[in-house]
């Protein structure tokens, strides 16, 4: 079998930042505060919607007992235009067509909750393309545990060396819990240098992407 492919979402195959943001800022208006910059909104995305909402509350210092409520409206209001101000990075529709044509497996695995994830990639065209799609509320545990992204290569059911891309700490961490190469996309929500992250390669433009999964060793 040709090498599986799985993506991360956010940030590496889509800029999602101010659809969340956007629904973020309409949860802090029903709650009669302030909204929060893009910048801000974006340095929190990584760990899931919980941890999320969790963070905008801390900066706006909502109490921890309005967790769950506001993590429910949160998503209330992404659910209801989930590709709101969502974009493909360029290049990208052509790297998962190129890749689909040469035989590779393609999944996603995202701590985004599953049915957003679902809604965007089939709003954007692009859902065809996977054979498994798993999102933060699968499994018990989120990335960076490497359960997620071991549940998606299990569900496509693959038997060849796979390769996890994504653009973050987190995605970097679970491509190495799971022993699996790590490709990094250098222009999505990542804090950390590139060497902190020590993927097997890392890239800047998704046309780029064919060519460094071909290069692979094994």
């Amino acid at each position: 079998m040709t090498r599986p492919v799985i993506f991360d979402l956010d940030g590496t195959l889509i800029d999602s930042a101010p659809g969340i943001r956007a629904a973020v800022n309409l949860m802090l208006a029903g709650e009669g505060l302030a909204p929060l910059d893009l910048p801000t909104v974006t340095s929190f995305i990584g760990h899931g919607l919980p941890r999320l909402v969790a963070r905008v509350m801390a900066a706006r210092a909502i109490p921890a007992t309005e967790h769950a409520r506001l993590t429910a409206l949160t998503r209330a209001h992404y659910d209801a235009a989930p590709g709101a101000a969502t974009e493909l990075y360029p290049g990208v529709a052509d790297a998962l067509a190129a890749l689909a044509a040469r035989g590779h497996p393609l999944g996603i695995c995202t701590n985004k909750p599953e049915g957003p994830a679902r809604a965007i990639l089939r709003d954007l065209g692009l859902l065809p393309h996977f054979a498994a799609v798993v999102g933060g509320d699968r499994l018990p545990v989120l990335k960076p545990d490497p359960a997620p992204l071991l549940a998606c290569l299990a569900e496509i059911g693959h038997t060849a060396p796979a390769v996890f891309v994504g653009d973050s700490e987190v995605d970097a961490a679970t491509a190495h819990a799971a022993r699996v190469p790590f490709l990094l996309f250098t222009e999505g929500y990542r804090k950390a240098s590139v060497a902190d992250l020590a993927p097997a390669a890392s890239f800047d433009d998704h046309a780029r992407l064919p060519a460094l999964i071909a290069a692979l060793p094994g």
